[in-house]
């Protein structure tokens, strides 16, 4: 009888060795490029679904939640160290200002860009709003009552309200409590520091799941409101890449990053690509604070002071991509109904917009709540506006995907330049993004 020879033991765990590959594989590839990837995919896959894309809204819709779910916590422990840290509050004082400033400069010349482009390729020439199903949006925010709201009844009410302006001014004032109690509140600054730095570490946990959930928001997009369906508003998308193409490159990366901060641009974009596509796939500001926050601390540099005090307050009024949008659906309105405009009423429009611009809620088509204050000052009547909105809205997620892209850069190139010139910034991390 012939013996036969026993099979060789398998190793514990070498059955596992393709998927550890995989793993290896996965965790390997840059995240931009797994999230740039994942973009490309599922536009493919939402073409070619069409609507039965909508079965995986779930995969999207968790994502979000995820991201939204760390926004308030995010925002108060990191601004609240931040201040901490400053040790000194006319630091703050001095970055405020800087910030606010920069702000309105960037605003302005997103508006410029917005009236200049409308005016060059004229979106509205011959538009018909014959099958425009008119959509009022509402009563533009009080900017008045929009600041006295700033300072929260309840801090922890505006917190579960999600109210980011009143947020941020409670943890400015924590922050600065932190400072004025000076050695006694050592523990304090701790925990806000500990606490921090957790909240970013929860963040990179939920940036890996991205990919998935950039894949499912696409491929809804295009299963819904596919390229088909987008020509009928082709010339205003147009308008809204190109503007969004200069204000993104020119405004943010040459004049800000270059000519304010003397720093390559290069670097600048490499480092917050995570950031532009979480905010082009969610069409969110506010969306994108956390992984903002992060890339600004791990890919360009910027201190924690002054990546968690720019930020969380450019996540609510830094919005060149809306101001640039709302300047252009202005132009386009004033065209299709025909109204001939000055340059009085070429600069009401720019100074409506910068000021309106900057109360826009950082969610999917916020702009076009605030449109009607816009155009009610050119003379269009609300019955108009109303007709341009229900003409716009049903396209509208496409272009706000893009128009959200330079509301991403303008927070992170100002957070760059305000840390460049308080000398908070690490140029060495930052020129290393070269090799992400």
């Amino acid at each position: 009888m012939t013996e036969t020879t026993p099979p060789e033991p398998i190793a514990p765990g070498a059955q596992l060795h393709p998927f550890r590959r995989a793993l290896g594989w996965w965790f390997g590839v840059a995240l931009w490029r797994r999230i740039l990837g994942a973009l490309v995919l599922g536009a493919i896959a939402g073409v070619a679904w069409g609507p039965g894309a909508t079965s995986i809204a779930w995969i999207g819709e968790l994502f979000v939640r995820l991201i939204r779910m760390l926004v308030v916590p995010l925002v108060f422990l990191t601004i609240a160290a931040g201040v901490a840290a400053l040790a000194d509050p006319k630091r703050l004082g001095s970055i405020g200002v800087k910030t606010l400033a920069m702000y309105v400069f960037t605003t302005t010349l997103a508006v410029t860009t917005g009236l200049i482009v409308a005016t060059l390729i004229g979106p509205g020439i011959g538009a018909s709003f014959a099958d425009a199903v008119p959509r009022a949006m509402g009563t533009p925010p009080d900017t008045a009552r929009m600041f006295m709201e700033i300072i929260p009844d309840n801090p922890v009410g505006a917190m579960a309200d999600g109210k980011t302006l009143s947020v941020i001014f409670f943890a400015i004032l924590v922050g600065a409590g932190v400072i004025a109690a000076g050695k006694g509140a050592e523990p304090v600054r701790a925990f806000l520091n500990g606490a921090s730095d957790v909240m970013l570490k929860i963040v990179g946990f939920v940036m890996e799941t991205a990919p998935f959930g950039v894949f499912a928001l696409i491929a809804v997009v295009m299963g819904t409101s596919g390229p088909a369906s987008f020509l009928a508003i082709l010339k205003l998308a147009i308008c809204v890449v190109a503007g969004s193409a200069v204000v993104t490159l020119l405004i943010h990366g040459l004049i800000v990053v270059r000519l304010m901060a003397w720093l390559s641009p290069l670097p600048f974009f490499r480092g917050i690509a995570d950031a532009i596509m979480v905010g082009f796939s969610t069409s969110s500001s506010s969306a994108t604070l956390p992984v903002a926050i992060r890339v600004a601390q791990n890919n360009l540099g910027i201190s924690k002071p002054v990546a968690s005090t720019v930020l969380p307050l450019g996540a609510t009024i830094g919005m060149d991509g809306a101001a640039m949008y709302v300047a252009m659906l202005t132009l386009f309105s004033a065209q299709a109904f025909g109204l001939d405009l000055t340059w009085a009423d070429y600069l009401v429009i720019a100074a409506t917009t910068t000021i309106v611009a900057m109360g826009v809620a950082p969610v999917p088509s916020g702009s076009l709540f605030v449109l009607a204050a816009v155009l009610h000052a050119i003379g269009i009547t609300p019955e108009q506006t109303a007709l341009v909105v229900g003409f716009v809205l049903p396209f509208d997620r496409i272009l706000d995907m893009t128009r959200t892209v330079p509301n991403v850069t303008s927070d992170l190139a100002i957070a760059t330049a305000v840390a460049r010139w308080e000398g908070e910034m690490d140029v060495t991390v930052y020129n290393s993004a070269n090799d992400v």
